[in-house]
């Protein structure tokens, strides 16, 4: 038997994931196909995954259900662990890879950027909600 709920929530995820060069073309002017593979962006695929879940749990067990409450409070954690923390680390990148560039040629040493696109902002938090709010409405 196929679980509703799971494919519903990795549809979400790889409509998000799939949205975001697409974001990045409208917002930045510019297509990496590459930021498929990308955490951080806009939509958040985090907020997509979590809202079809809790949404999902809603319509097959009940808002009043324990298992909606145990959904609802994990995600709520989530989205703002992404926001947060994730958005935190994301900002220290930056500095470090400010930092690298400057001190770079007069140290004489090589290495890679550190990745800075790692957490969300609000607003792509609001759009992955509405994707998994759209994902979750159409399946279920």
């Amino acid at each position: 038997m196929v679980h509703k709920i799971g494919i519903a929530a990795l549809i979400s995820a790889i409509a998000a994931q799939i949205l975001k060069p697409f974001m990045d073309l409208i917002q930045r002017k510019g297509f990496n196909v590459f930021r498929i593979l990308d955490t951080g962006g806009m939509p958040s695929s985090h907020t997509a995954v979590v809202t079809t879940l809790t949404v999902g749990v809603a319509v097959y067990q009940g808002v009043a259900s324990p298992l909606f409450g145990i959904s609802l409070i994990i995600s709520l954690y989530f989205i703002f662990e992404a926001t947060g923390l994730r958005q935190e680390v994301g900002n220290q990148a930056r500095v470090l890879n400010e930092i690298i560039e400057k001190v770079k040629d007069t140290h004489h040493f090589d290495t890679d950027s550190l990745q800075e696109l790692i957490g969300h902002t609000w607003a792509e938090v609001i759009g992955g909600f509405a994707l998994g709010l759209l994902v979750a409405l159409i399946i279920y």
